[in-house]
């Protein structure tokens, strides 16, 4: 996406979209109408980049939130699979809990 020069030392510019899962260039123009174009493009890019890192910002910070919830997930899970041991179960090839026959 952006300014090209061709052979004559001309600058063009063109926009890339996918359509249809395919890139295509499409060409916006020369001179001040492709000028205003690039700078509205810079601006959209800006935008995104921006909402972007506020997304991941975000993110960050309820990924603070859910450490301790994770941790006492495993805490709660070892305690479960110790006490399901002494009360005779068995995790059936990894799977399911079962209860032993000979216990």
């Amino acid at each position: 996406m952006g300014w090209e020069r061709r052979r004559n030392g001309s600058r063009y510019y063109y926009r890339a979209r996918k359509i249809g899962g395919r890139v295509v260039k499409e060409y916006v123009g020369t001179g001040p109408e492709a000028e205003l174009a690039a700078a509205q493009d810079a601006d959209t890019r800006a935008g995104r980049a921006a909402a972007s890192a506020a997304r991941r910002t975000t993110r960050a910070g309820f990924d603070s939130l859910d450490a301790p919830l994770e941790a006492f997930a495993e805490t709660l899970e070892s305690l479960t699979h110790a006490s399901l041991l002494l009360a005779g179960y068995h995790r059936h090839h990894g799977g399911e809990w079962r209860r032993r026959r000979d216990a």
